[in-house]
């Protein structure tokens, strides 16, 4: 039976690299996890994957073998910690990065073979604006982009929004501010981009919170575990279970035929554009 309420469909992005976008996907999930949600987090970097290394696992197959029709959705799965699902793409392979839009519709039909064994589906989509980050921002239903205080990370996240915006008329933008010193300078790095937004784009962007910098965060990527799990009592970690809390209180829209299909759909007319 599929979750009355449809599946919540969260991207997190950021426009550049190197904003920390993939562990935050990573410790989002876990937290949503330990409240007790049923939650798969898609690997979208569809050619340089890298939540599989992050987290120390070795995928046997992966979103490539699904599309060549070698194995269905359900048999890449990984077990990740605490019982998160992760839906492992390829590294180095430049087939994925543009797909066609049959590929597109072979992954509608993959997913949904999970949609009801899932509430939340996380998205750590690639850096940058290209079409296929784009597509994936545009179908999510919720967009969390990730900035960090560098000129680049808000200017990088500026463009993703007006892009998004004009030619996907996306409207509204969840900000999370990363890496910072102390909550006061996550709320100001927030306000810094809101001012741009609010003089040149007609959009709605709003605070999602601060994750603070934390070196517990660093020890935890060198061990290859989740901070969640390494040092869930972190300050970063705090911060992870507040995010979560905030996601899980977002409006989550109803779809007949299950969230994971509209989502796909979209995603598939988005590469049409």
């Amino acid at each position: 039976m599929k979750n009355k309420n449809g599946i919540q469909v969260v991207a997190v992005t950021g426009g550049k690299g190197g904003v920390g976008k993939s562990n935050i996907a990573i410790n989002l999930g876990l937290a949503l996890v330990r409240m007790h949600k049923r939650v798969a987090l898609l690997d979208a970097d569809l050619g340089l994957a890298n939540i599989d290394v992050l987290l120390g696992l070795t995928p046997d197959k992966t979103l490539e073998d699904v599309l060549a029709g070698r194995c269905d959705l359900k048999d890449i799965l990984l077990n990740g910690p605490k019982g998160l699902q992760i839906v492992p793409a390829s590294s180095g392979s430049r087939s994925m990065v543009n797909l066609e839009l049959s590929q597109h519709a072979a992954l509608i039909n993959a997913f949904n073979s999970i949609d009801n064994l899932l509430d939340v589906l996380v998205i750590d989509t690639a850096s940058g604006i290209e079409n296929h980050v784009m597509s994936f921002v545009h179908a999510s239903n919720e967009v969390i982009v990730v900035v960090c205080d560098e000129p680049s990370s808000l200017t990088d996240a500026y463009s993703l929004i007006k892009l998004s915006n004009r030619d996907y008329g996306r409207e509204r933008f969840r900000i999370l501010s990363n890496m910072t010193s102390s909550a006061n300078d996550g709320r100001l790095l927030f306000e810094k981009l809101q001012r741009a937004t609010d003089q040149f784009l007609d959009v709605s962007v709003q605070y999602a919170g601060h994750i603070p910098y934390d070196e517990q965060l660093r020890k935890a990527v060198r061990k290859q575990v989740a901070l969640l799990e390494h040092s869930p009592r972190s300050k970063a970690g705090q911060a992870f279970r507040a995010l979560a809390e905030k996601v899980d209180r977002w409006p989550v829209p109803s779809q007949a035929n299950g969230q994971l299909e509209f989502f796909f759909e979209k995603l598939l007319l988005s590469n049409a554009l």
